[in-house]
Order: structure tokens, then sequence, then C-alpha cells
């Protein structure tokens, strides 16, 4: 793809994606357009072998954008990083299609790992702002990382997964052939109306001992009336 075919599929997905923008213009000055223009040359150096001009570009960019992806990594097609200060993506990372990121995103290692050390998105995931992604692993299609999440494991399809460390906390399911897409979720870019398993696991206790405390006021009850 050349470099009008990029910029033409970069306006278009920051324009799809991002509510505050008013014209095509605009785009030059997202951060996020500059990193992934120039992530696409710095890759193509970096598969002819030319490590260091590679490198180069790609660290000119972390300092003018607070962007750093490593011209090594593999990224799809339709890669949009709102605002993006802090999103940090490995060398043996890999970004599938349609993918939004928020400002503070990682795509790490652990520090533990030769070879294959930073994780795998799959297509038309979102990351909230600050969600850590640390590891080996795979992040599933149509999956949503909430902000602040720290995900250090696998993550089926279709997921969403909040907290530290990341825990699911919805799947999309159909009974029959597995995991369901919903058409809709593809536009989803909502990042605070998750399920928030402490709060439903605080309720579930709360109904708990409200119940054992009438069968305790039952028996109670039962105890005075034999007395009599």
């Amino acid at each position: 793809m050349g470099f009008i075919n990029y910029v033409k599929q970069e306006i278009a997905v920051i324009k799809d994606r991002d509510p505050a923008i008013k014209s095509s213009m605009e785009v030059f000055l997202y951060p996020s357009f500059k990193a992934i223009i120039r992530y696409r040359f710095a890759h193509k150096l970096y598969l002819k072998e030319h490590y260091f001009w590679a490198r180069y570009i790609s660290q000119r960019t972390v300092r003018k954008t607070g962007i750093e992806i490593h011209p090594g990594a593999q990224i799809g097609e339709g890669l949009f990083i709102d605002h993006g200060y802090g999103v940090v993506i490995g060398e043996t990372g890999i970004v599938g299609d349609n993918v939004t990121m928020y400002q503070g995103v990682t795509l790490g290692g652990t520090g533990k790992e030769h070879g294959k050390r930073h994780p795998t998105v799959g297509n038309n995931v979102m990351i909230g702002a600050g969600a850590k992604i640390l590891g080996s692993f795979t992040i599933g299609d149509n999956s949503k990382i909430g902000a602040g999440s720290v995900v250090l494991e696998n993550v089926p399809p279709n997921s969403t997964v909040v907290g530290v460390p990341g825990r699911i906390v919805k799947q999309n399911m159909q009974s029959g052939d597995g995991v369901s897409i919903d058409s809709a979720h593809l536009n989803d870019l909502d990042q605070i109306h998750f399920p928030d398993p402490i709060v439903d696991e605080i309720a579930f206790l709360r109904r708990q001992n409200n119940g054992l405390k009438r069968q305790i006021e039952e028996i109670y009850k039962m105890i005075e009336e034999g007395k009599k």
C-alpha cells in the first residue's frame, strides 16, 4: 500500500471513531496518524534488515508523539490510537485489524521470555486507557479490555475484561456452535459501562447475609414458641 492509500485509510479510520474531528485536514495534527504512518515506513526498513534506520525513525516518532511502536511489531489495518501518549507496542507484538487503543496502553513483555514475548491482539478489539497487556498470549477477536486493567493471560473472543489482574466479566455466547459476534460491538467504544464483579459479589453476599438473618430469626421464633 502506497503513502496516499495509507493517508486515506487513516483519515477514514479517525473520522469514523473520533467524534471530535471536524475536518479531514485535522487528521494531520493527530499524534496517532503521525505514529502509524511512520511505523509503516520503519516496519518496511525493519523487514529489509535496516534495523538502525528503522529504530531511528521509531525513536524520533516517540519524541514527537509520545507513542512508541517498535518497527518489528506487526500491525494490521485500521489501528486507531486515541490521544495516544504513553502507548507502547513491543517488538513481537501483533495487532489485528480495526483495533482501537487509548492513551497509556502497553503491549509489553514480562522480561522472562525469548522469541515471541509480546501479546497478539485480534481483530475489532478495544483497549481502554492505561491498560497493560503483558506477555505472549492472545486477546481474542471482538473483545474489550477495560481502562486500567492488567491482563496476564489469554482472553477468549467476544470477552469483556476488567480489573487487576484482569478477569473476564462478560462473554457473548450462543448455544450450538459457540461464541457469537455482536455486529454492533464493532463500533462500541464505551469504556465505562462495564460489569463490576466486585459490586456483584458484594450484592450477592448481602443477599446471602439477609437470608441467613431471616433463618436465624425464624429459628429463635420457633424456640420461643416452644418454650411457651
